[in-house]
C-alpha cells in the first residue's frame, strides 16, 4: 500500500466543496484521569485535613498556564478538564478528587512536551499542598498529517469532478486516520455538507446533496493516485 486517502463531513463547508491542504489538518488527543488525594475532616476544621478539591482546583488553574507560557505561541495545544467530582456531603471535606479531562496537538514534539510539563504540574501542585496526585493516561490518535505530494493529488482529483477547493482551517477534534498515516502517506479531506450544526451536536443534520459528489470524489481519487503514483 503506497497511499491512503479519507474523508469526513464538514457542516460549515458548503455542498460543492471540498478542504484540502497538506500538513496538520487535525489533532492528536490524548484523555487523562486524575486522581487527588485528601485527608477528610469536618467542614468547620479544614485545618484538620488536606481539602482536595482547593488541591483540584489549583492544578486546573496551573494546567492552563502550560499552553499559554510553556508550548511556543507558532504551535497549538489545548488542555481541557471536562470534569471534576468530589465529595458527597455538604459539611464534610472529602477524602479524594477525580478530574477528568483532555489534552488536543498537532506535533509529536509539542505532545511530548505538554504531557511532560503537565506531570510537573500536577505532581508541583500536590507537593505544594502536601499530598499526592496520580495520572492515569489514555493515549488517543495521533495528529492528522496530511502528505504534500498527495494533497496535490487530491486537489486535482476534487477539481475533475467539479468541486471547489478551499484551504480548511485545522480541526482541534481527533481522528483516528491518524494511526493510518504513521504507517502509510496519506490525505484526509473535509467534504462540505452545509450542516446547521457541528460535529456531535445533538441537532447534527446534512445536506444529501453531498453524497453523490463524495462518491465521486472518491472514485477520481482512486484513479488519480493509480495514474500518478509510481
Amino acid at each position: 500500500v503506497q497511499a491512503i486517502f479519507g474523508l469526513h463531513n464538514k457542516p460549515d463547508l458548503p455542498v460543492g466543496t471540498v478542504g484540502i491542504k497538506e500538513g496538520p489538518l487535525m489533532a492528536a488527543a490524548d484523555g487523562f484521569y486524575i486522581e487527588v488525594e485528601g485527608l477528610s475532616t469536618h467542614a468547620a476544621v479544614p485545618h484538620a485535613g488536606i481539602d482536595p478539591i482547593v488541591v483540584s482546583s489549583h492544578i486546573i488553574t496551573a494546567l492552563q498556564s502550560i499552553v499559554s507560557r510553556s508550548v511556543n505561541p507558532l504551535d497549538s495545544a489545548v488542555i481541557s478538564v471536562t470534569k471534576l467530582h468530589s465529595g458527597n456531603a455538604w459539611n464534610i471535606i472529602p477524602d479524594r478528587a477525580h478530574l477528568d479531562g483532555t489534552i488536543r496537538t498537532f506535533d509529536e514534539n509539542v505532545r511530548a512536551q505538554v504531557t511532560e510539563r503537565f506531570e510537573q504540574v500536577v505532581k508541583g501542585v500536590a507537593d505544594a499542598f502536601g499530598t499526592k496526585a496520580t495520572i492515569r493516561w489514555i493515549e488517543g490518535p495521533p495528529p492528522v498529517l496530511n502528505d504534500g505530494k498527495l494533497a496535490v493529488i487530491a486537489e486535482e482529483a476534487a477539481e475533475a469532478v467539479g468541486l471547489d477547493v478551499v484551504r480548511p482551517i485545522p480541526s482541534s477534534a481527533s481522528e483516528d486516520f491518524g494511526f493510518y498515516q504513521k504507517n502509510i502517506p496519506g490525505v484526509f479531506v473535509f467534504v462540505g455538507t452545509a450542516g446547521s450544526q457541528e460535529w456531535h451536536h445533538p441537532a447534527f443534520d446534512l445536506d444529501e446533496r453531498a453524497l453523490p459528489g463524495t462518491a465521486k470524489l472518491l472514485a477520481s481519487l482512486a484513479d488519480s493516485a493509480l495514474i500518478s503514483i509510481e
